[in-house]
């Protein structure tokens, strides 16, 4: 199958963040950090493993310290470094790093509010390729990364890959939108429906749709009239007013599940204080003494 090349990437980040106020007036929960890397940098170092070379991010009001943290390094900051020698020369290659990932662009989010907006927002700049569109705050963790397992099932596929994970707890049948269809095999489903937040006694299978979609372009074609026929006030889905009507059309959508994945929805706090006490484990620099601490803590 000649499938032309994943190569760009779409991240949602025009959100408010309300869940994270006071904190996220001035900062935008994008860029809250699990240790020393803000949450974004995660999303975009997964997409350049995946050979992702072009990324929009779709920003929103009091979003500027995304662009920022992707730009070229201040010189009044590097000066600072180059001051203090060898012990800061690793550094300025980080910061340096940063800014040499990828081709980054920013457009403003404009139009209803909803998961569809900013696709809408980006057709021009995505154009006639298959792409992935992911939210800066849904992480997974694992190896293959979750953006490498989604192309490698689109390039068996040829067809838009939604990734999934197993649904564990019952509650989590009323969060999430769960999919039909028919199994291809024991990890991938052939999807004819997506039902949102069913309930267990509902639900048509255990795969819960998480963290973004890798699309095929003709997804563009549906954004114009799905917009158009958005009733007044209503919020613009890219499943319920996309992705449905492309399955009725006879579009092709497999769901996949990612493997051996830890996935962290850091919008959430409880998880966001999860992420930052895993993250604080793999690093050989502070493990030791963090683990040291945990233990203090769990015995006071």
């Amino acid at each position: 199958m000649n499938n032309k090349p994943v190569r760009k990437a779409v991240i949602a980040a025009a959100g408010y963040g309300t869940r994270f106020l006071p904190q996220t007036k001035a900062m935008p929960k994008e860029m809250l950090p699990l240790i020393d890397k803000p949450i974004i940098q995660y999303i975009v170092e997964d997409l350049v493993a995946a050979g992702i070379k072009d990324i929009i991010i779709v920003t929103g009001y009091s979003k500027r310290n995304i662009e920022d943290h992707f730009d070229t390094p201040n010189e009044d900051l590097l000066n600072n470094l180059r001051a203090g020698g060898e012990s800061k020369a690793h550094l300025i290659a980080e910061i340096e790093r940063i800014s040499d990932m990828a081709n980054f662009a920013y457009v403003r989010q404009k139009g209803p509010y909803g998961t569809a907006t900013p696709l809408m927002n980006v057709a021009h700049l995505v154009g006639d390729e298959p792409f992935i569109y992911t939210y800066a705050d849904d992480l997974f963790v694992s190896q293959p990364n979750a953006f490498q397992q989604m192309i490698e099932l689109y390039n068996e596929f040829g067809s838009s890959i939604l990734p999934c994970i197993r649904i564990e707890d019952d509650r989590d049948y009323s969060r999430y939108g769960v999919v039909s269809g028919d199994n291809v095999r024991e990890d991938v489903i052939k999807i004819n429906n997506i039902i949102e937040k069913p309930g267990k006694d509902n639900a048509p299978s255990n795969f819960a749709s998480v963290a973004g979609y890798l699309l095929t372009p003709d997804v563009f074609d549906y954004l114009d009239k799905g917009r158009d026929e958005l009733p007044e006030g209503k919020e613009f889905y890219l499943t319920d007013n996309i992705i449905k009507p492309m399955l009725t059309d006879g579009k092709a959508f497999y769901a996949c599940e990612i493997k051996d994945s830890v996935r962290y929805d850091t919008g959430n706090k409880l998880d966001y204080l999860k992420a930052v006490v895993d993250f604080a484990l793999m690093r050989d620099d502070i493990k030791d003494e963090f683990k040291q601490f945990l233990k203090q803590k769990s015995n006071e």
